[in-house]
Formats: structure tokens, C-alpha cells, sequence
């Protein structure tokens, strides 16, 4: 007869007691390269490859869940435009959702809150779900998903049976009392395996009885944030490994598998593999993103995106290379400046801007105001190959 949790004593560890020297480096590295992304780029583009990577994040993680969309159909729902196929506008309206919900929490966390509470875990949900009509938020077998309201059932998840419905709120609080140390100035190493232990711990205890992933994904995110500034994530990472990902969280789920497996109840060695994974999936985003907005990378993979349009486009013109790349590293110019820097005749040179601002290359906040640098998502294979390859494949 499977092993029923109704006790916090049954949840233990929720930190390994020693951390491998190899898993301590390993997210002291990802701390350092992370910080080095600030010094990347002006501020002016950082925001844009953060606005990318939110929408990502809700592609990469419906589609973890099998509710993805194709990133074109995301874009569209961003400016309220919904598909007249109802499958298709309710994905738009899923990833809708992920990304304005994403955006609240991340400004609770620039605001002081700590993302590692169960709390948070609750308003992650709670922001997600209530953005979504009733229909929406109905599973196929009839349940309606209730915005951060914790389970009433028991239930089983695969192999795993969680703790009983009854018994979750004690956990929250156990997970609060070792995570919400976290609250208290810590090395952003420490950290990273802290929440590395809560994302696996949480979806251990499974506290919803839908949403789970996309909540706790959501809760991970937020607690990178001031590390990452939305210019990394896991999930894009967690989707390319999802096989992985969710036999590493299955493998940490298990009982301890003797005495030299530590002395809780649940498999310290599962953890640290868990931990591991975890933080391989983050050093590989945060060391990606870092070779894509090196200066010297990204004059080259403009000027190529560039010579490839003008080819075919003779509205565009070699001579957008130089400025748009200064508005990259520099910031935004007057619409005069980058005239000026085109070096053009000021008749063609407004051509050049007006094409270069409709393809979304550049971006204005106001009809005569200055222009910045954009990350159109047909550009993406040139500028950040790679990034989000799905945006340059066919819209069915």
C-alpha cells in the first residue's frame, strides 16, 4: 500500500545538508555571468529582449503543459488580436494570461516581496487564473480551476501520491519556515539551490489541483528575478529537456534509498540530482543570453540581417547597420540623429527610418519621438539565433 503524507516530519530534506564543492561552483558561475548581463547592451534593448523572453516564457511554458501556441499567435493576442478559430484563441488567451500574470509578480518582487513564500505560490496561480474566463479555466474533465485555492481532494500525480489534501497547508508553512530564510540577505549562490530545493518541493507536494506546473515555473521565475532581471530564464531551458525534467523531479520524489542516503525521509541524493539539473538548465540560459548581446556578435549579426533584406527589400539599405547598432549599445536618438548617422541624403535617410520602424527594427513610443532598438520576431534568427527558433517556423 502506497505511503500516505499527512505529516511535515515525512518531508524532509528541504535542503540537502551538504551541497556538492561541484554544485557550489556551478551556481557561483551563474551568479557571476548573470550579474556580467547588466554591462550588456544599453537598457533601452536589455527591455526588449525582457519583453521577448516574458512572451517565451509563457510559450515555452504552456508548451511544457501541451498548450503552446506558435509565438506569431502570442504576438497577435499582445495587441488584442484573437484568432476566429476558438482552439487557437484560447491558447491566445492562456499565453495572454502567463504574460500579464508574469509581469505582476515580477513588479511585487521589485517592490520587496519575497517570491519564495507559499504565498506567493498562491498569488502566482491566483494572478495566472483569474485572468482567464470561466471556459477557460475548466478542465476536460469538468473541474473549474478555482484562482489560488488549494486543493479539497486527495489526488495522484502519475507515480506520486501527494500529501492529503487536509495536511497541504502544514507543508506550505514547513516550506515557508526553511524557504522564506531566504527573505534574509543570503550569496546569490545559496540561493539558486534554495529555490532549485522549492520548485521540486512544491510540485512534491502538488497544494492545486490544477496548474501546478505553470504556478510553480511562475514562483522560479520571480525568484530569479533580481539576479536575472528578466533576461534569463529556466523555462525555455526545462522545455527543451521536458523528458528530463520530469524524470529528475519523478526521481527526486522517492524515499530515501538507505542509510547512506541521508536522514530524512525523502532521497537526498534524488535532490542533489534535482539541484543539479536545475542549475545546468540556468548556466546554460544565463551563458546563452551572454554570448548573444556580446557588442562585437551582435554588430555582425546585424549587419548580416541587414545585407540579407536589402537584397530583397530596396527600402532597406547597408547604411541602417551602423545606427541601428548604436541605438543597440548607445540607446535611443532623435529620428534627426539616426538620419544623421545613416549618413544618407535626409529624404532617403526618412525612407530608410520609416521602413526600418515598420519592419519594428526600431520602435517609438510616439509618432515623432526617438526611436530605440527592436526585437521583431521574424528578426530573431538572425539577431538571437536560436533564442526562440520557433518564431521562424510556419504558421499553420
Amino acid at each position: 500500500m502506497p505511503t500516505m503524507y499527512d505529516s511535515p516530519a515525512q518531508f524532509g530534506p528541504l535542503i540537502p545538508s551538504l551541497i556538492p564543492a561541484s554544485s557550489i561552483e556551478r551556481a557561483i558561475d551563474i551568479a557571476r555571468s548573470s550579474s556580467q548581463l547588466s554591462a550588456a547592451a544599453h537598457p533601452s534593448a536589455r527591455a526588449a529582449v525582457r519583453e521577448l523572453v516574458r512572451s517565451m516564457n509563457s510559450y515555452y511554458s504552456n508548451r511544457i503543459e501541451g498548450q503552446g501556441t506558435h509565438p506569431l499567435n502570442i504576438e497577435r493576442a499582445l495587441h488584442q488580436e484573437f484568432s476566429d478559430q476558438p482552439a487557437v484563441a484560447y491558447l491566445q488567451r492562456v499565453a495572454l494570461a502567463h504574460i500579464e500574470a508574469e509581469r505582476l509578480l515580477e513588479n511585487q518582487v521589485t517592490a520587496g516581496e519575497s517570491a519564495l513564500s507559499s504565498g506567493f505560490l498562491r498569488a502566482a496561480h491566483q494572478a495566472l487564473y483569474a485572468r482567464l474566463n470561466e471556459s477557460d479555466r475548466t478542465t476536460d474533465d469538468g473541474h473549474v480551476i478555482v484562482p489560488g485555492e488549494l486543493r479539497q481532494e486527495d489526488v495522484e500525480v502519475g507515480r506520486h501520491i501527494p500529501p492529503t489534501a487536509a495536511s497541504v497547508p502544514r507543508f506550505l508553512e514547513r516550506m515557508d519556515q526553511v524557504y522564506r530564510s531566504g527573505d534574509k540577505p543570503r550569496e546569490w549562490h545559496v540561493l539558486l539551490v534554495t529555490i532549485a530545493c522549492a520548485h521540486h518541493r512544491a510540485a512534491w507536494v502538488h497544494p492545486f489541483r490544477d496548474g501546478n506546473g505553470r504556478a510553480i515555473r511562475l514562483q522560479s521565475h520571480c525568484a530569479l528575478w533580481k539576479l536575472s532581471e528578466g533576461m534569463w530564464s529556466p523555462n525555455r531551458g526545462l522545455a527543451r529537456s521536458v523528458d528530463d525534467y520530469y524524470a529528475r523531479l519523478h526521481n527526486a520524489d522517492m524515499p530515501r534509498r538507505g542509510d547512506l542516503d541521508g536522514r530524512g525521509n525523502l532521497t537526498t541524493a534524488g535532490l542533489v540530482e534535482w539541484i543539479d539539473f536545475f542549475l545546468d538548465i540556468c548556466a546554460d540560459q544565463v551563458h546563452f543570453m551572454g554570448r548573444m548581446l556580446e557588442l562585437d556578435g551582435m554588430k555582425r549579426r546585424i549587419e548580416a540581417l541587414i545585407m540579407f533584406r536589402s537584397a530583397h527589400d530596396k527600402a532597406l539599405r547597408p547604411e541602417a547597420i551602423l545606427p541601428l547598432y548604436h541605438v543597440f549599445a548607445s540607446g535611443p536618438v532623435t529620428r534627426r540623429e539616426f538620419a544623421q548617422l545613416t549618413g544618407l541624403q535626409e529624404r532617403t535617410a526618412r525612407s530608410l527610418l520609416s521602413r526600418l520602424l515598420a519592419t519594428g527594427l526600431l520602435q517609438s513610443e510616439t509618432p515623432l519621438g526617438p526611436v530605440r532598438f527592436g526585437l521583431p520576431l521574424d528578426a530573431l534568427q538572425f539577431l538571437l539565433p536560436e533564442l526562440y527558433p520557433e518564431a521562424a517556423t510556419k504558421l499553420e
